[in-house]
């Protein structure tokens, strides 16, 4: 009887633990405000560890569909979301969380003040981009040069980043002159002040529309359930605001 004991109580245990580990798929232009998020919410839940995993949104999706132990995917998008749920691997619905916007960023040019004209640029040689088929913000890059019929003459200069997070990096060590980054990105203490960006009109380009949706695991993770409420709450609201999101229901 000991034994059957000590055993249940092994068990108890494990669970408990595991209930109170979330892992976390999460686009990478999400890195900042969502360290920031976690901090806040460990705060006040401090026996829950947070395991937060970046990439692109595309990745993210392959990885879960193979397997990888994710409890809670938290896209850059609308769409990849979807996918998962057609494959039956989410449960739950799926919920808007921020709208991303798009920005241009340079160490070495004016973007700033030149805006979209500063593609024309002589002196640019590469434009970093997040791999389109892949990152939502890429996408959302392309279909912006398109559209404004820029496409065509800088498309031998576009350098792929794996993700926006590698694309912001290329602009920001200056391995391409100008970089197609999230707002966030801009916004974050590595970048802020170590460079000039220029915030693109959001009526150029398809909303970025940023979903989250719970994985489907074995054992309900309550705890996944509780950290995705905590980032609908309005008790993130400034935190979002500050890397440059907009709102669900704002303007």
């Amino acid at each position: 009887m000991k034994k059957i004991i000590i055993s249940l109580a092994i068990i108890f245990v494990t669970i408990t633990a595991t209930a109170q580990k979330v892992n976390v798929a999460a686009a990478a232009n999400l890195r900042y405000v969502l360290e920031e998020i976690k901090t806040a919410y460990v705060k006040q839940n401090p026996k829950t560890k947070i395991n937060l995993t970046f990439g692109a949104s595309g990745m993210l999706v392959q990885q879960i569909q193979n397997g990888a132990n994710f409890d809670f995917f938290m896209a850059a998008d609308n769409e990849f979301p979807l996918k998962l749920k057609a494959k039956g691997l989410t449960t739950g619905v799926m919920s808007t969380y921020a709208f991303g916007k798009l920005a241009i960023y340079s160490t070495t040019l004016d973007v700033e003040k030149k805006g979209l004209a500063v593609l024309k640029s002589g002196s640019i040689k590469k434009i970093a981009i997040a791999n389109p088929e892949t990152a939502p913000y890429g996408e959302r890059s392309i279909e912006l040069l398109k559209s404004q019929k820029l496409y065509e003459e800088l498309k031998s200069k576009i350098v792929l980043g794996e993700n926006i997070s590698q694309a912001a990096q290329f602009a920001f060590t200056g391995n391409a002159e100008i970089g197609f980054v999230a707002l966030s990105l801009a916004l974050a203490p590595d970048m802020d002040g170590k460079g000039n960006y220029y915030v693109v009109p959001q009526s150029l380009y398809k909303p970025i529309e940023q979903t989250c949706i719970l994985i489907k695991t074995p054992v309900l993770n309550t705890e996944a359930a509780k950290f995705k409420r905590f980032v609908l709450s309005p008790a993130t609201k400034a935190i979002w605001e500050k890397f440059g999101y907009g709102l669900v229901g704002s303007k």
